[in-house]
């Protein structure tokens, strides 16, 4: 099995060289492609405005200056285009990917290129606390991410579906096991702009979320990583709401 290894935190960051090790317990032929820099938040962006810089470390790693949606692209159509990758692996990111992270995140956004380019793609992400970025839980990620894989590609992945996977911020075997969570829904209010001037007295800002108390919905990835849960979430391609378009065909017809 053939595995690209992906990222949106860099090609230097600690969680793309957890997957790596992962990728390297499932197959011998493992092959990274991850962003020259931090390319958190970007979603699934391209870069259509400027050229794709590519740089070669070894044999089999790459580090492109573009988004992770670039590299996918990089990965499959041209450093492995004599023969593609069964399977893209995008992480392990740095911070939960759960809810609305969805919609932001470069880690999903890599793996949902994965799934448009018909290779098989799954997303992780390890959650961390109070204890901040220094001390990320790795270990959680690094123990249970093979055996979730394997039990993921055991079971399918369908054409047109992205897995995101999400370790709770615990030590391994603090894991109290697996949820299949649909995505949840966070408080809104809790999202705020930090204003602050600059040494000039120019302003700038901060998006910022408060810290007040949050009960998640039961059945969501929120709720399983609250848990000491790892989440596993199916997510579609296709973006069509089946009961609104219903409705609105029915209403346009009228």
């Amino acid at each position: 099995m053939r595995i690209l290894v992906t990222n949106d935190d860099g090609i230097h960051a600690s969680g793309l060289e957890t997957l790596e090790g992962i990728a390297r317990s499932l197959s011998d032929d493992v092959w990274v492609v991850a962003p020259e820099s931090d390319q958190s938040g970007v979603s699934h962006s391209l870069s259509l405005n400027d050229p794709l810089r590519l740089r070669q470390i070894s044999q089999t790693r790459f580090a492109v200056k573009g988004t992770p949606s670039d590299c996918v692209i990089m990965g499959v159509r041209y450093i492995l285009k004599d023969h593609g990758p069964d399977l893209v692996l995008s992480g392990v990111n740095r911070g939960q990917n759960v809810a609305e992270d969805v919609t932001y995140s470069g880690t999903i956004a890599a793996a949902m290129e994965g799934t448009i380019l018909n290779v098989r793609s799954i997303a992780l992400s390890q959650a961390y606390g109070a204890g901040g970025r220094g001390a990320i839980k790795w270990a959680c990620a690094a123990t249970h991410g093979a055996g979730v894989i394997r039990k993921i590609l055991e079971i399918g992945i369908e054409p047109g579906i992205v897995v995101n996977v999400n370790f709770p911020d615990c030590e391994p075997d603090e894991v109290v096991g697996i949820a299949v969570a649909a995505q949840g829904v966070r408080n809104q209010a809790l999202l705020a702009i930090d204003a602050r001037q600059d040494g000039r007295g120019n302003p700038y800002f901060w998006l910022a979320f408060a810290k007040a108390r949050f009960e998640p919905g039961n059945g969501t990835d929120l709720k399983a990583i609250a848990e000491n849960r790892i989440s596993v979430t199916p997510l579609r391609l296709d973006l069509t709401d089946e009961p609104t378009l219903t409705r609105f065909a029915q209403g346009f017809a009228a």
